[in-house]
């Protein structure tokens, strides 16, 4: 590793039904390496919210800045314009345009049979029935890790999926894409245009819409390849 990277942070950014305690074993991994991690609390209320709060962790950080973001989060990363951030990381990720909503994208496609039917409750926040976590949200894990997902799981507002988005800016920043081929949240499809549209260097795997914890050192791969790339 370079001066350049040992200076640097990777900063993880979570989705909806999750926390940062989901990038727990890509953490680890990249700890390994030596290389500085943050996780980014967000609190699901609103896209506006979110972003604020990641503007939050990044005032914690000093130096060059590479932004990993799973699934919902890739909208609230996207929103990320400052200089210090020099690419970002798009895991199974949804990347709405300027004016889009993360619903548009989300429900781009038709939805996977094994997908949860999904719904806002009384305070506007959607929740995850408890099999959708086995069936959808990590189908590749145990049943006894699906289970505590569903038990820690934060809902995530209605608002968040509605908000349109800002300017994003993976227009001007290099970005990198992980394909999720086994996605049954977030369409295979979907994320192969959304990936294309941004111009992102793209990786596609056969795994779930929760690599970070069946799938981490794919995962840590394609962090470590911005890593190396967007610093050397």
């Amino acid at each position: 590793m370079n001066s350049l990277s040992e200076h640097a942070t990777v900063v993880l950014v979570h989705g909806a039904w999750a926390d940062g305690s989901s990038w727990r074993e890509v953490i680890s991994l990249l700890q390994r390496q030596r290389i500085r991690v943050v996780a980014a609390p967000i609190p699901l209320t609103s896209l506006t919210d979110d972003i604020a709060a990641l503007r939050r962790t990044l005032d914690r950080t000093s130096g060059p800045v590479i932004l990993a973001a799973h699934a919902y989060a890739g909208a609230v990363i996207s929103a990320a314009l400052e200089d210090r951030v020099k690419s970002l990381v798009y895991i199974a990720a949804l990347t709405p345009d300027q004016g889009e909503t993360v619903a548009q994208m989300f429900y781009r496609e038709t939805p996977h049979p094994a997908a949860p039917n999904l719904a806002p409750d009384a305070h506007g926040f959607i929740w995850m029935p408890e099999e959708g976590f086995l069936n959808a949200f990590a189908h590749n894990a145990s049943s006894e890790l699906a289970a505590v997902l569903a038990a820690v799981q934060r809902p995530i507002a209605l608002q968040c999926i509605n908000e349109a988005a800002p300017a994003p800016s993976w227009r001007a920043k290099p970005s990198w894409f992980l394909v999720a081929e086994q996605d049954r949240m977030i369409s295979p499809k979907t994320q192969c245009f959304m990936a294309k549209r941004m111009s992102a260097n793209i990786r596609s795997e056969a795994v779930d819409h929760t690599p970070l914890l069946t799938a981490p050192g794919v995962v840590v791969d394609v962090i470590w390849e911005a890593v190396r790339t967007t610093l050397s």
